[in-house]
């Protein structure tokens, strides 16, 4: 795949860069057909940058591809401005981009923000200083955490929310917002975790985020105040998909141990290294299939009868799926296991059932969203009570394997 590379001209030094740190920071704008916002976002934030930022900095632009004007005014804000550069790829791709520019960086810290500069650019500095520390690997900025500001349609929120919350109870992930365009890493770090990464559009950082963690890494988050684009470009429905296939792919991996940046890696308590990916596998399969019981019985059923019964079939089945795989469970118990694991049953009703009563007269969409926030903080204690005392060791008899190295 060829790139065509814009370098900044080489002007004298600014008046102020005796007084910036030597450290390096390379700033990433992915464009696709912003010829319309590139020039002023890419001023304003080399204006900013260059006012307040006391590190030295680079901006790249970089291309995706783009069919309008905009590696054009790319080029002339290179040749313009000195401390930015323009790269174009000819293949489209947040992911592509991002592993373009920062697997081939010199700079001490990578990083990436949106060319509509959503973000509030105050929040920059708190984001990259802890990585020139080193106190954390990668930052990211929050639109979740408590502090952040956030202006945006309640679509985008409610589907934003969701996400996040089936990525910490089907893959335990501990960051609170995996998509919020505000990125930086330690560009050691990133380039060893690049290799490990497969994902070339919008999953790239939430892969990269789920492989840090699984490998022990510091994340360091900021709260932002963030101001959402009414003209944004992307498809909300293909995005949700491609990001639902790569959590299913990643899932897969950390199920077959290959999920692992070895020079990097950091051990899981003990027991969780098998058990978590198997039970991910297990919780996303038993909750599409609820979605598709509900569906069904809701053609002849009201909501909360529905939701209860297709809720109790999944349960049960989804009991029995973890004794066999997550917790390799063999001999006699299965039905007092069966009625322990009822509890989570319980939960999950009283949780269901309360967020369906909420949106009672909405659409068949709304009550499944409502469902799957329910499931996911219901998924969260099941785990927690199959581990701790349905399958506890000492309660059941386990099958030893080989292949077990906990």
């Amino acid at each position: 795949m060829s790139q065509l590379i814009t370098e900044p001209p080489r002007t004298a030094a600014a008046p102020d860069d005796r007084s910036r740190s030597r450290k390096l920071v390379e700033v990433v704008i992915p464009v696709y057909n912003e010829e319309r916002i590139l020039a002023a976002s890419v001023r304003r934030l080399h204006a900013y940058l260059n006012l307040t930022f006391p590190y030295d900095f680079r901006i790249t632009i970089a291309d995706n591809a783009s069919t309008d004007a905009t590696w054009f005014a790319a080029e002339e804000l290179s040749a313009d401005l000195p401390r930015v550069r323009a790269v174009h790829l000819n293949e489209k791709g947040r992911g592509r981009a991002l592993r373009r520019v920062w697997g081939g960086s010199e700079a001490d810290v990578v990083a990436y923000m949106d060319v509509d500069l959503s973000t509030d650019l105050d929040a920059f500095l708190p984001l990259v200083a802890p990585l020139i520390t080193g106190h954390s690997d990668l930052a990211i900025g929050s639109r979740l955490s408590r502090g952040s500001a956030v202006v945006r349609g309640p679509k985008r929120e409610v589907i934003s929310r969701c996400y996040n919350l089936l990525l910490r109870t089907a893959l335990a992930a501990r960051f609170s917002d995996a998509q919020c365009g505000f990125k930086a890493a330690r560009t050691e770090i990133v380039q060893a975790l690049l290799p490990q990464v497969e994902d070339e559009e919008w999953f790239f950082d939430t892969e990269l985020l789920l492989l840090a963690e699984r490998n022990g890494l510091r994340i360091h988050e900021v709260p932002v105040d963030w101001v959402d684009d009414p003209d944004s470009r992307v498809d909300v429905l293909h995005t949700a998909l491609d990001d639902l296939r790569g959590m299913a792919r990643v899932g897969r991996k950390m199920l077959a141990g290959g999920f692992r940046t070895p020079a990097l890696g950091r051990e899981l308590p003990k027991g969780m290294g098998r058990q978590l990916p198997s039970f991910v596998v297990i919780g996303v399969l038993s909750t599409l299939a609820q979605l598709v019981l509900y569906l069904g019985f809701r053609t002849f059923l009201p909501p909360l009868a529905a939701n209860a019964l297709s809720l109790l079939l999944t349960t049960i089945a989804n009991t029995a799926a973890n004794r066999r795989f997550t917790f390799r469970v063999t001999g006699s118990g299965a039905f007092r296991q069966q009625l322990e694991g009822g509890l989570t049953f319980v939960l999950g009703l009283a949780l269901s059932s309360g967020v369906l009563a909420l949106v009672s007269g909405g659409s068949r969409g709304v009550e499944v969203v409502a469902l799957v926030g329910a499931n996911g903080l219901a998924t969260i204690v099941r785990f927690l009570l199959m581990r701790a005392w349905v399958f506890h060791p000492r309660r059941v008899s386990t099958r030893p394997s080989s292949m077990d190295p906990s």
